[in-house]
């Protein structure tokens, strides 16, 4: 699971680097690179009992299932990415994708609203 953690970190930081340059368009300046570098030193994992907390500064990016469970009819799987609801907890109403599929679609900012 930390090769998928590990990924999924990597994923969110080359995200904000794309934001950041407007898509390789656009030619960082110091200030730039220093945003970098400081969004990527603030990116870190907190492993609760059910989840693993993603920081992203002060704000909670999201989590991460550790094991299979239930939550009244809906299931989730080892690895969903879930959004939070807020710094204690995730928004439950259902996954966001999986670390280990490689097909998830996540951004900087949190994983993707549910279409």
């Amino acid at each position: 699971m930390q090769e998928q953690l590990d990924s999924l970190i990597q994923a969110i930081k080359d995200d904000y680097f794309k934001w950041t340059s407007r898509n390789g368009t656009k030619e960082l300046t110091e200030v730039n690179k220093n945003m970098i570098a400081e969004f990527n030193s603030k990116i870190t994992l907190k492993e609760g009992q059910k989840y693993i907390k993603v920081i992203s500064g002060s704000s909670v990016w999201g989590f991460i299932a550790k094991s299979d469970f239930n939550k009244g009819s809906k299931c989730f799987s080892k690895g969903d990415i879930l959004k939070a609801a807020g710094w204690q907890a995730p928004a439950l109403n259902a996954a966001r994708g999986n670390i280990f599929d490689d097909d998830y679609t996540i951004q900087w900012t949190g994983p993707l609203y549910l279409n």
